[in-house]
């Protein structure tokens, strides 16, 4: 590939993730899963840049975090099985 076809590689998906990022965004204030819309937008500009693969990570680290809280709080999980289920979860 030549070297501008790279670049303009890089342009395209940098205006498409940060589009669905913003996107993303916006969904943080009014009703959507932005929760899922984060991560996508991330995911698209993780195919080019380093810096979104490390925010992605750590996004994907905190929404499993935030999953697990949420089942303690319910009630659905004890907090002492947590890491029993973790295992049987692959997580």
């Amino acid at each position: 590939m030549s070297k501008t076809f790279k670049q303009l590689k890089r342009i395209i998906i940098a205006i498409i993730g940060f589009t669905i990022l913003l996107i993303g965004i916006i969904l943080l204030v009014t009703p959507g899963p932005a929760s899922l819309v984060i991560p996508a937008g991330l995911a698209v500009l993780a195919t080019e840049f380093v810096w979104a693969e490390n925010l992605l990570k750590k996004v994907k680290l905190r929404l499993k975090k935030s999953y697990w809280k949420s089942l303690v709080l319910s009630k659905e999980i004890p907090p002492s099985e947590i890491h029993t289920e973790r295992i049987k979860r692959g997580w």
